[in-house]
C-alpha cells in the first residue's frame, strides 16, 4: 500500500465522520490521519462531503437518534419532544461546547453527549444534591448512565451548582446553554433571575441560550399559573432580556394545540408524569405532552472600542 494513502487505524465510520466534520466545520484534521491524493482507480464519489455544516449536523443527529444506547422509553417520546428539529433550531453542532442545565435522568444527554463526544464538549450542570432528594436521584442516575457506557459518554462532564449563586464554568467558555422544562421550577423557587444571569456569564459573546418550557396562555398572569408548571412566554423573555440576552427567534416546534392547560394537577396531569394515575388516563394520553415554547436567545457581541489616534 502506498504510504501516502495510509491512515491511522480507527473505526472507518468515525474517521470518515471526523474528516467530513473538518471539511464542513473548518476543524483541523484528525490527529495522526494522513490523507493524500485519491488514486486514479479509486471511485471519485467514495467520499462526498455534505453541502453544508447544517447538512453534516443533520446526518450526525440522525445517527445519534437511531443509536442503540437510547432507551426505548426515551425514543417513544421523540414524537413529543422533536429533538432533531429542536437542536437544529438552537444551532447545536458536533464541534460545540454545550452546557445542559439540570438534565434530570438524561433524556437529552443520551443525544447530546454522543453527538459531541469526538469534537465538542458536553457538560451536564446538576444542582448540588446535598439538601435535595430529587437532585440526589438525578445526579446518581446520570453518573451511572455515564459510567456504564464510556464509548458514548466517556467525554461527558458533570458540574454541580448552587441555585442561589450558580456558576456553570469559566466566563465566556460555552457556545450554547440549553435547558428543557426547567424554568418553571426556578420560578417557583425564586432562583430564576440568578440562573439566567449565570447563563449569560458562562456563554461566549454570540453564544446561544436555548429554552424549552411549558407555555401558558398569553393572557395568563404569572401568579395565576406559576404553580401549575406553565409559564407565560413574555415572562420567560423578560427573565432572559433582563439578564442581558436578546431574543433571536421563537419556534412552534414543540407546540401542542390539544393542550388546554386547565388540569387538576397542572402540567403534571399530562404524560409523561400522569399524576392522576389511571383516572382519565386515556384522555390525557390522547392529548399528549404539554404545549411548549421554544426560544432562542443570543448573548450580544459587544463591538470592540474604537482605538483613539
Amino acid at each position: 500500500m502506498n504510504r501516502g494513502t495510509q491512515v491511522t487505524r480507527m473505526g472507518t465510520a468515525r474517521l470518515v465522520a471526523a474528516l467530513l466534520l473538518a471539511v464542513c466545520l473548518g476543524l483541523p484534521a484528525v490527529a495522526g490521519a494522513q490523507v493524500a491524493r485519491v488514486e486514479p482507480d479509486q471511485p471519485a464519489d467514495m467520499l462526498v462531503p455534505p453541502t453544508s455544516a447544517s447538512d453534516f449536523t443533520a446526518s450526525q443527529l440522525d445517527s445519534v437518534l437511531a443509536g442503540s444506547w437510547r432507551s426505548p422509553a426515551n425514543r417513544a417520546r421523540d414524537v413529543y419532544r422533536h429533538p432533531k428539529a429542536t437542536l437544529q433550531f438552537f444551532g447545536v453542532r458536533p464541534d460545540r461546547t454545550v452546557i445542559e442545565i439540570t438534565p434530570g435522568g438524561g433524556w437529552y444527554a443520551e443525544i447530546l453527549a454522543p453527538l459531541l463526544h469526538d469534537n465538542g464538549h458536553y457538560v451536564a450542570a446538576e444542582k448540588a444534591p446535598a439538601a435535595d432528594s430529587e437532585a440526589r436521584s438525578d445526579d446518581s442516575a446520570l453518573r451511572k448512565k455515564f459510567a456504564a457506557d464510556a464509548v458514548h459518554y466517556g467525554n461527558a462532564r458533570i458540574v454541580q451548582f448552587d441555585p442561589q449563586a450558580p456558576v456553570f464554568g469559566a466566563p465566556a467558555s460555552a457556545d450554547l446553554v440549553l435547558t428543557f422544562r426547567n424554568v418553571h421550577n426556578w420560578v417557583m423557587a425564586d432562583t430564576a433571575p440568578a440562573m439566567f444571569k449565570a447563563f449569560f456569564t458562562v456563554l461566549k459573546p454570540g453564544g446561544v441560550l436555548g429554552v424549552v418550557d411549558h407555555r401558558a396562555d398569553d393572557s395568563a398572569s404569572l401568579e395565576a399559573v406559576k404553580r401549575s408548571g406553565y409559564l407565560p412566554t413574555a415572562y420567560v423573555v423578560k427573565l432572559a432580556t433582563e439578564a442581558g440576552f436578546t431574543l433571536d427567534e421563537s419556534s412552534e416546534i414543540n407546540a401542542n394545540p390539544k393542550d388546554t392547560k386547565d388540569y387538576p394537577k397542572g402540567v403534571w396531569t399530562l404524560p409523561p408524569t400522569l399524576t392522576l394515575g389511571e383516572q382519565d388516563k386515556a384522555k390525557y394520553l390522547a392529548i399528549g405532552e404539554s404545549d411548549r415554547m421554544t426560544l432562542r436567545f443570543v448573548k450580544p457581541v459587544v463591538p470592540a472600542a474604537a482605538s483613539t489616534p
